[in-house]
């Protein structure tokens, strides 16, 4: 494993472990699920438990290193905030959609609305109904 490289927002740098684990999702080309990602890391140096994988993916989203998004399934996907990417997702067959950028960057929150919170990442997600089911749907849709 390499040192720590990594500090958190507060200025520490992060234990060589959690380090390991970002790098990973640094690495993958897109969202991973914490399955995806305990079995990246089992076939490598950094092997970890499951349970481990998921209670460091939490320790990163709490210093706003990772984010997490939920697909309608339930599935979480996980990926590092400095990747600033926000989706359109499908309710009924779960295909995602990138959005080209983000419709919220540069947006500044009042202070005087935080009441002490100090926000670490966003995530904006749209859900609808793609093409295909739209179409689908109206074709097997009840004639009356």
């Amino acid at each position: 494993m390499t040192p720590s490289s990594t500090s958190t927002p507060s200025g520490t740098a992060l234990p060589a472990r959690q380090e390991h684990l970002l790098d990973v999702l640094r690495q993958a080309d897109d969202e991973i699920s914490g399955q995806d990602l305990h079995a990246r890391l089992r076939a490598g140096e950094g092997a970890m438990g499951l349970a481990t994988v998921y209670r460091h993916l939490r320790q990163l989203q709490q210093r706003g290193l990772v984010r997490c998004r939920h697909l309608p399934s339930g599935e979480a996907l996980f990926a590092p905030t400095e990747r600033d990417e926000h989706h359109l997702t499908c309710v009924d067959c779960g295909h995602t959609l990138r959005l080209p950028h983000c419709p919220v960057h540069g947006l500044e929150l009042p202070t005087t609305h935080l009441e002490g919170f100090r926000p670490l990442f966003h995530t904006l997600e749209f859900f609808g109904l793609c093409a295909n089911c739209q179409r689908r749907q109206a074709q097997t849709a009840p004639r009356l």
